[in-house]
C-alpha cells in the first residue's frame, strides 16, 4: 500500500481512552515522552479534553467524545456515515445513502468504522500515546529532521496490541520546543527502511491543547475541540453543522 494513492491504516496501538504507564520504557525515553507530555498541553488538559474533531486527508470527518467512545464517521465520496461506540461497538450506519439493517452486514460496517477511528485518531493524538500500555518506548538517540533540526529519537514498538502490532515507528521529538516534529513507519519492525517519513507540523492551540495537522503530502484539517456537544451529533445520520 503506497502513501500517495490511498489512504493508510498503519496503527499499532490498542486506544486507550485514559493515559497509563508503559509497559516497557527505558528511563530516558520515558523522561522525554513527559516532556512531549507537557509540550502538548499537559496530561490533565489532555484528561480534560473531551469532544475532538477533524477531517482526514480530505477523504472523511470524524468526530469523538473521549468520554463515552461515541464516534460519527462521515465519508461524502461514498454516502457513507458510521455511528458506533468504540466501547460497546453498538451503533448504526449507512452505505451509499441507505441504513445498514442486516446484522452481519452492520457488524461488518462497525467493525471497519472502529479501524477507520484507531487509524485517524492516531494521526492526530499519537504523542499523547506514547505511554499507553502495550508500547514499547525506547530512546534511540540523536538524529536531524529531513529539514535539519536536531531531535532525540523515540523508538515505538508494540506487545500484542492493536491492529497491527508487527508496526514499529520513529518519533522525532524537537530539541528545543520537546514538540513531534517528524515520524517514520516501519511495516515490520525489522525493516531497515521507513515506509514513510513525514513531518508533524503546523501545531496549534486548541483550548490550551497543542495539536498539529500537517503530514507533508496530506494534512488532517478542519480541527476543532468542543467542550460541549449535543448527543445527536453521535446518532442522527443527519450532518452536524460543527
Amino acid at each position: 500500500m503506497t502513501f500517495k494513492k490511498s489512504i493508510p491504516i498503519f496503527i499499532s496501538v490498542l486506544f486507550l481512552i485514559s493515559s497509563a504507564i508503559a509497559q516497557t520504557a527505558d528511563p530516558k525515553a520515558a523522561a522525554i515522552a513527559d516532556e512531549v507530555m507537557k509540550a502538548m498541553g499537559g496530561e490533565k488538559v489532555w484528561n480534560n479534553t473531551r469532544h475532538l474533531h477533524w477531517n482526514f486527508f480530505g477523504a472523511r470527518t470524524l468526530t469523538w467524545d473521549k468520554y463515552t467512545g461515541d464516534v460519527r464517521i462521515d465519508v461524502p465520496k461514498d454516502e457513507t456515515v458510521y455511528l458506533l461506540n468504540v466501547n460497546t461497538m453498538k451503533g448504526k450506519a449507512t452505505e451509499k445513502g441507505e441504513e445498514i439493517t442486516e446484522a452481519s452486514e452492520l457488524k461488518k460496517a462497525l467493525e471497519k468504522a472502529k479501524s477507520i477511528w484507531i487509524n485517524d485518531s492516531y494521526w492526530l493524538v499519537m504523542p499523547f500515546k506514547l505511554q499507553d500500555p502495550g508500547v514499547t518506548l525506547t530512546y534511540e538517540g540523536e538524529r536531524a529532521t529531513e529539514t535539519g533540526e536536531m531531535s532525540d529519537v523515540l523508538g515505538l514498538s508494540f506487545e500484542n496490541v492493536g491492529l497491527t502490532p508487527q508496526n514499529k515507528y520513529l518519533v522525532f521529538v524537537d530539541k528545543k520546543s520537546r514538540l513531534v516534529t517528524q515520524w517514520s513507519f516501519y511495516r515490520n519492525a525489522s525493516d531497515e527502511k521507513p515506509g514513510f517519513t513525514l513531518p508533524w507540523g503546523d501545531y496549534k492551540a486548541y483550548d490550551k491543547l497543542m495539536l498539529s495537522g500537517e503530514r507533508g503530502e496530506r494534512d488532517l484539517t478542519d480541527i476543532k475541540v468542543f467542550k460541549k456537544l449535543p448527543q445527536s451529533v453521535y446518532t442522527s445520520f443527519e450532518k452536524p453543522t460543527l
